[in-house]
C-alpha cells in the first residue's frame, strides 16, 4: 500500500511539473498583439459607413499570441465587433445596423490586451439618413373615370407624417404597411354630374417642411356619357411593367381562380392548342411569337334595351430592348348583338425606352388611346380584341403582340 501511495504521489508531481515547464514554454517570446485589415496590409483606425449600415460586417484580422478583447467606450445598440475577444489568432467584424436617425453618430472601441487597454482607438463614423416622402402619381396626379371606385396610393417614407383629402367625395378606405411602404387606399364616390371634380391629398411633415407635397385627383364628369363597363387591370400584378422583359408574365389559364371569374376570357388558338392571352402589372399582352392571342370581355350587363356605345382602349405595339419591332395590327370584333364601326386599327405608338425605360409614360400619352362605336348593342353583347390572327407562323413578322389596358365603354352623351 505504502508504494502505491509513493508511486501515485510521483505521478502528481510529473504532472504539476510539465504543466509548469508548459505554461513557462508558452510564455516564452515577447507578447504581440496586431490589428489588421483583411489583406493584412495597413493598421486602419477607424471605419466610416454610409447611413444603410453593412449587416455583412467588414472582416479585419487579429494576430496575437495574448488573450484580448475589443471593448466599446459607451453603450450602444447600433455597432459591435463579433467576436470581440479571443486568446490568439483571430478574424473579427464590424458589423454597423443602419441608422434611421437624421444624425451622424459615432463609436469609439477600445483594445485591451492582457489586460491592458492600448493607446490606439478604433472610431466607427456613421452617416445620418436623407429623409424623404416619396408618393405614388405625385407628377402626373391620378385621372379616374365617372365610377364610384377606389384609388391606391403608394407612398414610401422615413418621416412621420400625415395626410388629407379636401374632398367629401374622397375619403380614406384603409392603410396597409407593406414591404414596399405603405398602401393608402382611398373611396372615390360616382361622379353624376356633367363637369369633372378635383381632390386634393395633402402629405405633411411637420419636421422637414420641403417634403410636403399635394396628389392631384382629378375625376371625370358625365360629359362624355354614362359608362356601362370599365377595366383598368389593376388586380392583375404578374410580371414586370417593361414590355420587353416577359419574365413573370402568366398566360390566362394560370390565373386564379377570382382573376378569371371577372369576366375577361379568351380562345384557345387553335393552331397553339392554348391559350395566348398574358398578364402584367394592370395591363393584358395578346398574343406570342408565331400565334395571336385575343381578349374577351364580359357580356354588357349594365345596358337596358338596346343602345349605341362609344369604346374607348388604350393599345400599345410589341418592341424589343434592341428595337426590333413585331407586326402591329390590331382587330375587334363584336360576339352577339351589335355592328361594330371600326374594326381594324393599326397600333403604330412604339415606345422609347430611352426616354421612357419603366413603360409608365406611355400608357398617359394621348396617342396611345383609341375609340370605335357599336351600334344596336344589348345586355348580351361582347367586345373582342385580337392581334392580327391566330395563325402568323410565315405572316409579315411572325409576330404580333400587342398590349392593352382602360378598357372604356359607354353611352354618349
Amino acid at each position: 500500500m505504502k508504494t502505491k501511495n509513493i508511486y501515485i504521489l510521483l505521478l502528481f508531481v510529473v504532472a504539476v511539473l510539465t504543466s509548469c515547464e508548459k505554461k513557462l514554454t508558452e510564455n516564452t517570446g515577447d507578447p504581440y498583439f496586431l490589428f489588421k485589415d483583411a489583406t493584412e496590409q495597413t493598421s486602419p483606425t477607424g471605419y466610416t459607413v454610409g447611413y444603410a449600415g453593412n449587416l455583412t460586417g467588414l472582416k479585419h484580422i487579429i494576430r496575437s499570441n495574448q488573450s484580448w478583447k475589443i471593448v466599446e467606450k459607451t453603450a450602444n445598440n447600433w455597432v459591435k465587433f463579433f467576436p470581440n475577444e479571443g486568446d490568439d489568432d483571430g478574424i473579427v467584424k464590424v458589423i454597423v445596423q443602419q441608422n434611421n436617425t437624421f444624425v451622424d453618430r459615432q463609436m469609439q472601441f477600445t483594445f485591451i490586451v492582457d489586460g491592458k487597454e492600448q493607446p490606439v482607438l478604433f472610431t466607427v463614423n456613421q452617416d445620418k439618413a436623407t429623409p424623404y416622402l416619396t408618393v405614388s402619381d405625385i407628377v402626373a396626379g391620378k385621372n379616374i373615370n365617372t365610377l364610384a371606385q377606389d384609388v391606391k396610393v403608394n407612398v414610401k417614407a422615413n418621416v412621420t407624417y400625415t395626410y388629407s383629402s379636401d374632398a367629401t367625395w374622397l375619403t380614406l378606405k384603409s392603410s396597409v404597411l407593406g414591404a414596399s411602404g405603405t398602401d393608402l387606399t382611398f373611396a372615390a364616390t360616382e361622379n353624376t354630374q356633367t363637369a369633372p371634380r378635383t381632390a386634393n391629398v395633402s402629405f405633411v411633415c411637420t419636421a422637414f417642411p420641403n417634403l410636403n407635397v399635394t396628389l392631384v385627383v382629378k375625376q371625370e364628369g358625365k360629359s362624355e356619357g354614362t359608362i356601362v363597363l370599365f377595366e383598368d387591370f389593376n388586380w392583375l400584378t404578374y410580371g414586370s411593367a417593361v414590355f420587353y422583359t416577359t419574365t413573370g408574365e402568366t398566360r390566362y389559364d394560370s390565373w386564379t381562380t377570382a382573376e378569371q371569374t371577372r369576366g375577361w376570357t379568351t380562345t384557345v388558338n387553335p393552331f397553339y392548342t392554348k391559350v395566348a392571352l398574358y398578364a402584367r402589372p394592370g395591363f393584358v399582352k395578346l398574343g406570342l411569337t408565331s400565334y395571336g392571342g385575343d381578349l374577351i370581355s364580359p357580356k354588357l350587363t349594365a345596358l337596358v334595351g338596346t343602345k349605341n356605345l362609344l369604346v374607348k382602349f388604350k393599345a400599345v405595339p410589341y418592341m424589343t430592348a434592341a428595337g426590333t419591332k413585331d407586326d402591329n395590327i390590331l382587330v375587334v370584333s363584336i360576339i352577339g348583338p351589335g355592328t361594330i364601326g371600326t374594326s381594324t386599327f393599326t397600333i403604330d405608338n412604339w415606345p422609347n425606352f430611352t426616354t421612357d425605360p419603366t413603360c409608365t409614360a406611355i400608357w398617359a400619352d394621348i396617342a396611345t388611346e383609341r375609340s370605335f362605336t357599336i351600334t344596336g348593342a344589348t345586355s348580351e353583347t361582347q367586345i373582342k380584341f385580337l392581334g392580327r390572327d391566330y395563325a402568323l407562323s410565315g405572316v409579315g413578322a411572325g409576330k404580333n403582340r400587342i398590349f392593352l389596358d382602360d378598357i372604356k365603354v359607354l353611352i354618349p352623351n
